[in-house]
């Protein structure tokens, strides 16, 4: 077995967003004013970070801390939050390195999805809170039903004008094709220990008692949803926001769903003229094969060549002394 290394792990990058951006600034001066107005420019770069060398070595001499840093995430949120995976790992990162009073910005799009999934994405989110970090989530697009479930435990929300907050609400559906085979002569058999073990079904007869089972099921899950949200936002009117209706920024900011409308991009261009912002971004480290560009059915089939690859190597090697002793 020599192609078969361990699970690809994780790398992380780390891109300091002020650097970036004054790289772009320069590339666009030039182009646009030639090499002459770069290097002036160049010049005028170099004063302020000057300048701010000296702010913070003043803020040192006082016995303060050093400045606060800015970290920026990003969560794009599927039904199952399959993002949560590298979010958490990144949270436990900045844990355990990050200064209290730094600030963490989550940039987050998510229509919601599954309750038990956005409740640990929840939890995670909390858990920079809990360390002493300041935490501001940007919504450029949309943070519902579960991904306001995580957007709400920021200090602060900021969204765009027409991004999409809200849907504080459960729910639930699902086909049902009892009378389908009953019609097709197919008995349907489930076996259960426990009279709530199962309420509703797909394939059974559903009757009053289940659906009604059921329905006390989503309304505590609503609840516990609504527990949620009024712990990290208690100002919100519950009664008028948890209908399961979804508000574009502008109304959002009204019902106090928000703090202020604003894009991330405009957020973040506003941090970093005070402070030092990072963003970080995990992944999956590519495999041999997917650096190659090779599709998995290819990479399987490489995988069992290299196996076999010893014991071809053993026959040429007994076919060549073979031939020398013939």
């Amino acid at each position: 077995m020599l192609f078969h290394p361990p699970k690809n792990p994780v790398e992380l990058k780390v891109m300091h967003l002020n650097k970036s951006q004054a790289q772009r600034q320069q590339d666009l001066v030039e182009a646009t004013q030639g090499k002459a107005a770069l290097k002036q420019f160049k010049k005028t770069l170099a004063k302020q970070d000057k300048k701010d060398a000296k702010a913070k070595s003043k803020r040192k001499g006082k016995g303060s801390d050093k400045s606060a840093q800015v970290f920026v995430l990003d969560f794009d949120g599927d039904m199952k939050a399959t993002a949560v995976k590298h979010l958490r790992e990144e949270i436990s990162t900045l844990i355990s390195t990050a200064n209290k009073g730094d600030e963490v910005v989550i940039r987050l799009e998510s229509g919601g999805g599954l309750v038990h999934s956005y409740g640990l994405a929840a939890a995670q989110l909390a858990r920079l809170k809990d360390a002493g970090l300041k935490l501001t989530v940007c919504v450029d697009k949309v943070a519902a039903s579960g991904g306001y479930m995580m957007a709400c435990v920021a200090d602060n929300i900021i969204a765009a004008p027409f991004a999409i907050i809200g849907s504080i609400g459960v729910v639930s559906q699902l086909p049902n094709f009892h009378k389908w085979l009953k019609n097709h002569d197919v008995d349907y058999e489930m076996f259960t220990a426990g009279d709530y073990k199962r309420t509703v079904t797909v394939f059974g007869e559903n009757d009053d008692e289940d659906r009604a089972k059921y329905q006390e099921e989503l309304e505590q899950t609503h609840e516990l949803f609504k527990h949620f949200v009024n712990r990290y936002r208690g100002m919100l009117d519950l009664d008028k926001v948890a209908t399961g209706e979804h508000w574009y920024g502008e109304d959002a900011v009204h019902l106090n769903l928000v703090d202020r409308l604003q894009t991330s991009d405009s957020y973040l261009l506003e941090r970093m003229e005070n402070h030092d912002v990072y963003a970080l971004h995990s992944r999956q480290k590519p495999t041999f094969a997917e650096k190659l560009g090779l599709s998995q059915a290819a990479e399987s089939a490489l995988n069992i060549a290299v196996d076999k690859l010893p014991e071809v190597l053993s026959r040429l090697d007994f076919n060549s002394r073979f031939n020398i002793l013939k």
